[in-house]
């Protein structure tokens, strides 16, 4: 039995490789090793192959702690020699928290927000007026009808629009116990808007730090819980806000919406350029506007055909609908009821549910990871913060 024992303990790894191993362990939200991060407190090998390790968390009731059990223990159980791992958990001091806070450059560590949110869509079109909120406020609802837990951040902070299409009022989102924000829900889907904390219509007039700071709020402090798909309603343009949503969330998809118009799909391009430089994955195109169809069912292509499909080929990307122009898709935005909830049959209807099949289908399952963008790309500003009520 001593011979076996002492047989053992040569086959099992050192801490070192057992260290080494741990590096593949990212963080979702700090993008970084835990081994890099100094989160790995403790690794204890036991006899008969069993290994201890421990890792200290930002903050005691994690929502990803269930993410480290599972990555810690698939690591260490690759090693040769290792039978079993136990993975416990305890918290980082406030010394230590200031100290990964001084390294990382942050002005602090993020809580889990988004840790459950497994896959965040940033919908643009690089110009105003393709029909992107509408698109948005549907795809959202068509989501929720494939099963889907389903949240919608309206981004456009100078347009918002999405509460009025997904038929909520201005009454102020309530705040938990945790100092975190209600998104208020329609449809089954959750919903999140400047247009909540502003007296209705008003005119945003902000700079860019200013957008930044709400931007970040949106996502870092509203209690959005366990999503399948955040989706993101962008402004026009590549300015201030999609430079600070793609900053805060890397691995977040982009879905471009254009027209069939020759000149809106080359302003598209655009958008397409920014999320490139950035580094977000385009995950397809949708032609919006393709074609009105009347309710006899004739179809008049009013803004031209093609432009869909081109701008997905000169991407490399896949067309994932073609959603045409119909009367109920405007009456149905404006009276606050998706249209696909409302007629299913309606020619614009049944293409935003391809649209919703498609981007199910092209979703990996992994979690989104937020990341601090650094000073000189995205400046902290001053005294700037949302009214809570």
């Amino acid at each position: 039995m001593a011979k076996s024992a002492a047989c053992d303990n040569r086959a099992m790894p050192t801490n070192d490789q057992i260290l080494e191993a741990l590096k593949v362990v990212i963080d979702p939200e700090l993008r970084r090793s835990i081994v890099e991060l100094d989160m790995v407190r403790s690794i204890v090998p036991r006899d008969g192959g069993v290994v201890d390790v421990t890792v200290s968390l930002t903050t005691p009731g994690c929502p990803i702690k269930g993410h480290f059990q599972t990555a810690v223990s698939d690591a260490v159980k690759g090693l040769e020699g290792v039978t079993a791992v136990n993975v416990g958990f305890d918290v980082l001091s406030e010394q230590q928290k200031g100290e990964l806070q001084k390294r990382l450059g942050r002005s602090s560590l993020p809580e889990g927000a988004l840790a459950q949110v497994s896959n965040v869509v940033c919908i643009g079109s690089g110009k105003g007026g393709v029909g992107k909120s509408s698109l948005t406020a549907n795809l959202a609802a068509a989501l929720a009808g494939e099963g889907k837990r389903v949240g919608v951040l309206d981004a456009d902070v100078w347009g918002y629009s999405i509460p009025r299409m997904m038929g909520l009022g201005a009454e102020r989102p309530k705040v938990n116990a945790e100092r975190k924000i209600l998104p208020p829900v329609a449809h089954d889907v959750k919903v999140m808007s400047i247009g909540f904390f502003l007296d209705e219509d008003a005119a945003v007039v902000w700079r860019g730090p200013m957008l930044h700071k709400a931007i970040q709020q949106f996502l870092e402090d509203v209690s959005w819980g366990e999503l399948d798909y955040l989706l993101i309603d962008l402004p026009p343009g590549t300015g201030d806000v999609s430079m600070t949503l793609a900053q805060l969330l890397p691995q977040a998809k982009f879905l471009i919406v254009t027209t069939p118009q020759d000149t809106a799909r080359k302003v598209a391009r655009r958008a397409a350029e920014m999320a490139d430089k950035v580094s977000l994955e385009i995950a397809g195109v949708v032609e919006n506007m393709s074609g009105f169809t009347a309710p006899t069912g004739e179809r008049w292509p009013i803004f031209g055909a093609g432009g869909g499909q081109a701008l997905a080929d000169e991407l490399d990307v896949p067309l994932l609908g073609k959603v045409p122009l119909t009367i109920p898709l405007r009456v149905q935005s404006d009276a606050g009821t998706p249209l696909v909830l409302f007629d299913e049959d309606d020619p614009a209807a049944q293409a935003i549910r391809q649209v919703a099949r498609g981007l199910i289908a092209l979703s990996p399952v992994e979690l989104p990871v937020m990341q601090e963008p650094s000073p000189a790309a995205a400046p902290q500003p001053a005294g700037m913060s949302l009214p809570m009520a």
